[in-house]
């Protein structure tokens, strides 16, 4: 049975243990448009080791479960059809490579787990497969694999394409790009491969060591994984697509799977509808662990937290925030006047089954209509509906709520101010969790994967990458 990690709430209660990621990139800023300027914005640092070092100490003091590293390889650039709004305001470049930092980060820690992103669109799996198990030797066994197919025509043509594959096209690429990393990490290497025999000098048994001799549609990896078998084998899988293709490979792959819903109503609809599709496939329901996006702002009075939630919208950028919703959707809101922008969003929640955000956008206390660069800073932080401003106990009370409400395993903490919000979150709600029961007071050993699910190392039985076979090698 999956572990939840169950301990005694208030009142003697049996309460599901929520885990937590803080998510984090390897650039100024992320959602967060117009924050680097802020005085307490640690916002250049994404360049220092020593500040990875030092999150990595307060994440594990913090008992987090991981940090998930998001990341994108290209520039924001569908406004005004140009990357000048996005270099000028530090959205998303300048972009380093996150991976780089995991050995410094869990050099520092025993416990804490990293999620690198690496896209399937333009990463190859024999050179992916290798780059994880990698990690997974250096970390003792603490890297998860964050699979995206990347949405950006920058991108694209970087990698010396003329446009983007099609979305679907990209998930049935994605398929075989799983299938043949599957074949390296679990198939190549047979157990008991590497002898390390000094006597006979041995290292590994070549007998043990497969061709995944693979011949697919996309890729052809005919020989063998380079590395040995590294503490999971498998990474623990991660991945973020809400799309009805993308439910649908989560429900064959993923182990983790990161919302972005803005209501309770959708975040369950999600979680039940990828569970029933992972169902369909064999799975076991209860091994897909579901993480909402959160940005808490926490202060030591409601006021205080209201307070600066006032402070933070009136720096956002509204811009950076025009910039960021063009190319997440693909379309130009330089273009948008104020009624065309409420239309958009009105017609985007028509399409999600929910009338909220058409209804909050319509009501005004003075009875005016919203301006442009109002409505652009309702996505200041990638849409309020993630923002929680109030107390440790306030935010305490959303959180579980929140989770008992949708079904949720946990949430993925991103922060508004680097360095601040995380410091808070550690210092004031992780404390108020613990007392409740909802947060790990300590570590449970062993790897990432039975940290977060209480079984093994390695992939269940269920999984399709535990399943995956290669042909038999024909010798005369």
């Amino acid at each position: 049975m999956s572990e939840t990690a169950k301990a005694g709430a208030a009142g003697g209660e049996q309460a599901k243990r929520l885990r937590l990621n803080a998510v984090e990139m390897a650039c100024p800023l992320q959602d967060n448009s117009g924050m680097w300027h802020l005085e307490d914005n640690q916002a250049e640092r994404y360049k220092d080791l020593d500040y990875w070092i030092d999150l990595a100490r307060l994440l594990e003091r913090g008992r987090f479960d991981s940090v998930f590293f998001a990341d994108i390889l290209g520039v924001y650039d569908v406004y005004q059809g140009s990357r000048d709004t996005a270099v000028r305001e530090g959205l998303y470049v300048p972009m380093n490579d996150p991976s780089y930092v995991i050995p410094a980060m869990a050099a520092v820690t025993e416990h804490l787990g990293f999620a690198v992103t690496s896209s399937i669109t333009y990463d190859h799996p024999y050179s992916l497969a290798r780059k994880m198990s990698t990690l997974d030797h250096l970390t003792g066994g603490r890297v998860g694999w964050n699979i995206v197919t990347s949405n950006l025509d920058s991108a694209a043509r970087n990698f010396g394409l003329d446009a983007q594959i099609a979305h679907d096209e990209r998930y049935d690429r994605g398929d075989e790009f799983l299938e043949v990393a599957y074949k390296l990490w679990e198939k190549s290497w047979e157990e008991g491969a590497v002898l390390r025999d000094r006597q006979s000098r041995v290292y590994a048994d070549p007998s043990l060591v497969r061709d995944i001799r693979h011949h697919g549609r996309s890729f052809s990896v005919p020989g063998i994984h380079l590395s040995e078998p590294s503490p999971q084998r498998t990474p623990v899988l991660f991945q973020a697509g809400s799309s009805e293709r993308g439910r649908d490979f989560a429900a064959q792959h993923a182990e983790c799977v990161f919302l972005n819903a803005m209501t309770a109503e959708e975040t369950r609809y999600l979680v039940q509808d990828v569970r029933a599709r992972a169902a369909a496939y064999g799975r076991r329901p209860e091994e897909v662990l579901f993480f909402p996006k959160l940005n808490p702002i926490v202060g030591r009075t409601g006021e205080e937290a209201q307070s600066k939630l006032r402070g933070y919208l009136e720096a956002a950028s509204a811009e950076g925030s025009l910039s960021l919703l063009s190319a997440w959707t693909g379309i130009d809101f330089s273009t948008f006047g104020a009624d065309d922008l409420l239309g958009f969003i009105r017609r985007g929640e028509e399409r999600n089954g929910s009338g909220y955000l058409a209804e909050f956008f319509s009501r005004r206390r003075d009875g005016g209509d919203w301006t442009r660069e109002e409505l652009a800073k309702y996505f200041a932080f990638g849409g309020v509906g993630s923002v929680v401003a109030g107390t440790p106990e306030e935010i305490a009370d959303r959180l579980t709520a929140f989770a008992d409400e949708t079904g949720v395993d946990g949430f993925n903490i991103a922060y508004i101010s680097r360095g601040e919000t995380f410091r808070e979150f550690v210092d004031l709600v992780v404390p108020e969790l613990q007392r409740r029961g909802r947060v790990q007071t300590d570590y449970a050993p062993g790897t990432l994967r039975h940290k977060l699910f209480g079984e093994g190392a390695r992939l269940p039985d269920s999984h399709p990458g535990s399943k995956i076979t290669i042909e038999e090698e024909v010798r005369t």
